[in-house]
């Protein structure tokens, strides 16, 4: 295990602590960050399509209107105008919380091929350094992967470093909806690798689905892969404080207000992604039933109690976990407060055994894994607690149908 005083990523966080105290006081005494203006990106150009398109002489309803408007007026449509609008403006429908769900993969589908064709042009403009041209390269490939029509992808936006969504299972049939929320380092090209494929939100959400197969056969799950926010690059000032995760809260909560049927939905946050959902928690939709977090450096909260939400709350952390040496405080909105394994902070607190480190919780075989699966399928007395007292189950019936027990 890392020692408290060797650990790199420890000194990392110091000094990213010291420096937010320099960037606070620069802030409260005049200074500005100037921002780079930048040129329409694609998604808006497809919203605003929309919002000049018509379909039968009617203007289309705003992308913008909830999802239950939106979802009466797709239904108010034939098969073919549906996927004439899909075909017209297919970022616009593929992010459009309230569309149908198989709608959204259609128009995914589409904004995927037509983004794929973009790249391959890139990798041949003489104006892109070599640099530039592999990334187009890695990017293409990625894009060509994704249009496969086995993928099912709910999100999809190509601008920057790219946000996305994927689906396993049946969303619209499922009695139970997990969500993987990844953590650092996610994007369009780390969404899924072949080297430690389980680390990336890809892997979690298969790995995951699979288990929770594995545990109840006759339970209808879905799991959803969850990258649709833009998650900190690196150990940098981002991953420190709740920028990203407080525009991630956003978009997390307006995905899980437009979830189809009334199935009970689990949050599975790792590290960062902890941060998100602990950011979400005062807002999450009753029907959110569970959120387990593992690796996580902190929920932006003193407390369970504190994050005012109706769902249970469950931690996990590897004892190999570096996670473990962050300092677990929050001074003038740099770090992200109590360790939610700690006995103080309230949650239940799952054995993670066989996760080996940070990015191992969701390996086949761990009993982290396990944990998560009992918990996606509503089979709760068939979790492992991190004590041998069985606290974590305490009050909990142990099966699918159980509901919110």
């Amino acid at each position: 295990m890392t020692s408290f005083d060797t650990s790199p990523q420890l000194n990392v966080w110091r000094a990213l602590l010291a420096l937010g105290v320099v960037f606070v006081m620069l802030a409260t005494t005049g200074w500005t960050a100037v921002r780079s203006q930048r040129g329409t990106t694609p998604l808006q150009a497809s919203r605003s399509a929309w919002e000049h398109g018509t379909i039968a002489g009617h203007r289309l309803p705003s992308p913008d209107a909830s999802p239950a408007r939106l979802a009466l007026f797709f239904a108010s449509l034939s098969a073919r105008q549906r996927s004439g609008l899909a075909r017209r403006y297919p970022l616009a429908v593929g992010n459009m919380n309230g569309a149908p769900v198989r709608l959204r993969y259609e128009a995914n589908r589409i904004a995927l091929g037509q983004q794929r064709k973009v790249e391959h042009a890139r990798m041949h403009d003489d104006r892109l350094s070599p640099v530039g041209q592999q990334e187009a390269d890695r990017r293409m490939h990625r894009f060509q992967a994704l249009t496969r029509k086995d993928r099912q992808i709910l999100a999809f936006d190509p601008e920057g470093s790219g946000r996305i969504a994927e689906v396993f299972g049946n969303l619209d049939k499922a009695q139970r909806i997990s969500v993987v929320v990844p953590g650092v380092d996610t994007d369009l090209l780390t969404f899924q690798r072949t080297f430690r494929k389980y680390s990336a939100p890809v892997g979690m959400a298969r790995s995951l689905y699979t288990a929770e197969r594995s545990v109840s056969p006759p339970t209808r799950t879905a799991v959803i892969a969850w990258a649709d926010y833009t998650a900190p690059s690196g150990l940098g000032m981002d991953a420190a404080t709740a920028m990203r995760a407080e525009e991630g809260a956003v978009r997390l909560n307006a995905l899980l207000r437009a979830l189809p049927g009334r199935s009970p939905v689990q949050l599975y946050c790792h590290s960062y992604g902890s941060v998100v959902c602990g950011v979400a928690a005062p807002g999450l939709p009753s029907r959110v039933s569970d959120v387990a977090v593992a690796g996580s450096p902190g929920m932006r909260s003193r407390t369970a109690t504190g994050l005012h939400t109706t769902a249970r709350v469950w931690a996990m952390r590897d004892a190999d976990d570096w996670i473990q040496d962050v300092p677990h405080l929050e001074v003038g909105g740099l770090g992200h407060g109590a360790d939610p394994v700690s006995h103080d902070f309230g949650a239940r607190v799952l054995s993670a055994q066989g996760a080996k480190g940070h990015g191992g919780y969701f390996e086949p075989g761990t009993t982290s894994l396990r944990n998560f699966a009992a918990i996606g399928t509503g089979a709760y007395q068939a979790v492992r607690c991190a004590h041998d007292d069985g606290t974590c189950r305490a009050g909990l019936s142990g099966t699918a149908s159980a509901g919110r027990a």
